[in-house]
């Protein structure tokens, strides 16, 4: 009986030790405020990457959906691919380091990421081929829009606008 005892004491322990760990796992998994994630990115779209097995929505920015069509000089074209490439040009062959803010509704880590020491998400709203998204890139995409770079060549609709009407 004695032995049962030490034996049942040791597993809840054990358990106990589990248990707390897994915890802690899942609160960095679902709150990774802070959190620095670092490596080659795999680009999903405009403003999601892949570090590893992670997604990173680029946090303050909003591209074209990939399948979103844009107009310039009187022709459609297809702006969320081409924002995709101007994010692929960006990080390719490069180490990208993002320091996660929180999670979006899919989950995805919301970040701010860097590549050569510039903002991605600045340079994206800079060059047109995203929108500010919660005022934290305006004074970017006043630049942008003033000198006619990328989206703003031509004529688009927001990308949140464009989600809304064809989800």
């Amino acid at each position: 009986m004695r032995f049962r005892r030490r034996r049942s004491r040791s597993s809840g322990i054990t358990s106990l030790i589990v248990a707390l760990a897994l915890a802690g796992g899942a609160g960095l998994a679902m709150k990774p405020n802070g959190r620095s994630l670092e490596g080659r990115a795999q680009v999903t779209d405009g403003d999601t990457i892949r570090i590893g097995e992670t997604r990173i929505r680029l946090k303050g920015i909003d591209a074209p959906e990939i399948r979103q069509q844009c107009s310039r000089s009187g022709r459609s074209y297809s702006c969320g691919e081409t924002s995709r490439r101007a994010l692929i040009d960006l990080v390719s062959g490069e180490t990208v380091r993002c320091r996660a803010a929180g999670r979006d509704r899919y989950q995805r880590v919301l970040a701010r990421c860097i590549v050569n020491g510039l903002d991605i998400g600045a340079r994206m709203v800079e060059d047109g081929w995203a929108v500010s998204y919660g005022r934290d890139y305006d004074s970017e995409e006043t630049r942008a829009r003033n000198r006619s770079a990328g989206l703003w060549e031509g004529n688009f609709e927001r990308p949140q606008d464009w989600r809304r009407r064809n989800s």
